[in-house]
């Protein structure tokens, strides 16, 4: 700490951000021969080129792309930070942005994130989906606080996060009340040969169910392939075919949509993870969310 000039810091993290040395001077009020000398002063100092210099362009260096990152998490969370004290007399809590994998069901996401929503007033929500990998990326840029996903991701080497784990629940096969009544006797042999609604979100305990009716020998006539949660409810609803979702929010399925649960697969289950910055629990509204249990 004693070797690292954090105005030094600032000014590298400028230069890389605003892609020349002449844009980030402007930005910075310095003349350009004064930002130039400090980021000189700056690599003597730590002992690290952080550029290559190709005439005019600047180039960065291995070890400059790894300064880069770490600089960039820590005035991101400045910016966030001033950006908390500049609206604290009228946001009492901070922001909180949520990532959600879309292949979560969006009843289940509801039932994580809602309990923020009923502990904390005036809370600012933002939730985002998309696919676990960009999510991470979010993660990792700090515009998301927590993702919550149903994959378990690998470890990187420099980006340490925190994994908690929220529970399991089995897998409910569902289907429109008359479809249903047919298929409850015999369960699940009765599943032979009917329609089903395939989910093509990359959700892991869809890759269970799959093998799972295999190792049954249950061959299902897929009908349709929907890459949202709750259209393909929708189409359930229609009388359309058979859909799965995880047990836990049976009932809020069957209520909503207005069909009913053929049989519960036990051996399937759907985990769910929360995952944000190590040691990001010091906000009320992750806290909240990674204490939260489905099962």
């Amino acid at each position: 700490m004693e070797r690292l000039n954090f105005r030094h810091l600032h000014y590298f993290w400028m230069v890389v951000k605003e892609g020349s040395m002449a844009r980030a001077s402007e930005q910075l009020a310095l003349a350009p021969q004064t930002l130039s000398g400090q980021i000189a002063t700056f690599e003597q100092t730590i002992g690290r080129r952080l550029f290559h210099r190709r005439g005019r362009q600047l180039q960065l260096t291995d070890h400059g792309h790894q300064v880069f990152r770490y600089a960039d998490d820590m005035f991101k969370t400045a910016d966030q930070l001033s950006e908390f004290l500049a609206d604290a007399d009228t946001k009492p809590m901070a922001r909180l942005c949520v990532g959600i994998s879309a292949s979560i069901h969006k009843l289940l996401a509801y039932r994580t994130i809602a309990p923020v929503l009923e502990s904390h007033a005036g809370i600012q929500l933002k939730c985002h989906t998309g696919g676990p990998q960009d999510l991470l990326k979010g993660l990792r840029r700090r515009e998301l606080h927590v993702v919550i996903t149903d994959w378990l991701p690998v470890a990187e080497p420099d980006f340490k996060w925190q994994v908690y784990n929220l529970g399991a629940t089995p897998i409910s096969l569902f289907a429109e009340e008359v479809l249903a009544q047919r298929l409850m006797p015999g369960f699940p042999e009765s599943l032979d040969e009917q329609p089903f609604l395939a989910s093509t979100l990359d959700a892991p305990y869809h890759h269970a169910l799959m093998e799972w009716f295999r190792a049954q020998r249950i061959r299902l006539r897929e009908v349709a392939e929907i890459d949202d949660s709750a259209l393909l409810k929708v189409f359930g609803h229609a009388g359309l075919g058979v859909f799965a979702a995880p047990s836990v929010i049976a009932e809020e399925v069957c209520r909503q949509y207005r069909v009913r649960a053929v049989g519960e697969v036990a051996a399937v289950q759907d985990q769910l993870y929360a995952i944000t910055h190590a040691g990001a629990l010091h906000h009320p509204g992750v806290e909240t969310i990674c204490q939260q249990q489905i099962s």
